[in-house]
């Protein structure tokens, strides 16, 4: 998979449109149809405002480390019910101290009591 096109991939995961995304990166929407028709990549000075607005870090724009993975890890596990975001936010999780785990699931304890304080 070609840099541009883990671009298009993410784009889709975000719902975000090409017309923002450009916006937001600062470039044409036309440079993005390029880079889908000739599979040409990004300039190197647009890849960490690139990365910025997709919330990705650099190694997995350029590796695909932590985009293309995920797409392996749903299609080796088709009836799983964790969509992208869900295995990026255990990562993440993963990547905690143990501290921070411990309050990280506290955070979650208490969301889960004012919910159900505010549906009664």
């Amino acid at each position: 998979m070609t840099i541009s096109e883990r671009i298009i991939k993410v784009l889709k995961e975000r719902n975000m449109t090409q017309a923002e995304f450009a916006k937001q990166v600062g470039i044409a929407t036309s440079t993005i149809s390029e880079w889908k028709k000739k599979k040409t990549n990004p300039t190197v000075e647009k890849i960490m405002d690139i990365c910025n607005v997709l919330q990705i870090t650099p190694e997995q724009l350029l590796t695909g480390k932590g985009i293309e993975d995920e797409e392996e890890i749903a299609i080796a596990m088709p009836e799983s019910r964790f969509t992208p975001q869900d295995i990026r936010i255990v990562e993440d999780y993963h990547g905690l101290k143990e501290e921070q785990q411990k309050r990280l699931l506290a955070y979650m304890e208490a969301l889960k009591k004012i919910e159900s304080l505010e549906e009664m």
